[in-house]
């Protein structure tokens, strides 16, 4: 089973996951948003609540074109234009899938950040299948579909490919 999702329905989820963490009242300081599928998350999230955003790049999704788990990295540092980070973090990604990534990230943060006094993950989908199970969601998913996300076009095609693509 897959679920297609178009760009519209993409930004309307994370425009609800922007509402629900409203709605909670959870007064962060701080995004952090993990690369690459937390991007667009975490900078729409950023802008709307004019929050400095982090980026932690993680990758574990290597093998069969993406499809298939294998070690987690998570990066030594962050991005961050801010001077010091945040105490109270949100950390947003795209999904929580396995649970693998958040989880560690989770466990990883406060240890080399000793300054974060409180961490709530937020995503547009949880799957069921999860081991971990996210602060805040928009779908929760219990049947575990593999998401096709709108700008996956952009894992097969090559700059050569561009022109045809734009018509020239």
């Amino acid at each position: 089973m897959s679920l297609h999702v178009s760009w519209t329905q993409y930004h309307t989820l994370i425009e609800r996951l922007a509402l629900l963490v409203h709605e909670a009242d959870y007064a962060f300081d701080q995004i952090i948003c993990i690369a690459r599928g937390g991007l667009r998350v975490g900078d729409v999230l950023s802008r709307i609540y004019e929050k400095p955003l982090a980026i932690l790049s993680t990758h574990s999704y290597a093998a069969d074109g993406g499809t298939v788990r294998g070690d987690l990295v998570i990066a030594e540092h962050m991005t961050m234009t801010a001077p010091k980070l945040g105490s109270h973090v949100l950390l947003v990604d795209d999904m929580v899938d396995s649970g693998h990534t958040l989880a560690k990230v989770v466990d990883t943060l406060p240890k080399r950040f000793p300054n974060i006094r409180e961490l709530k993950s937020a995503v547009l989908w949880w799957k069921a299948c999860s081991t971990f199970r996210p602060d805040f969601h928009v779908e929760y998913l219990p049947d575990n579909p593999w998401i096709h996300q709108p700008f996956e076009v952009y894992d097969k095609l090559r700059p050569d490919e561009l022109a045809a693509r734009v018509g020239r």
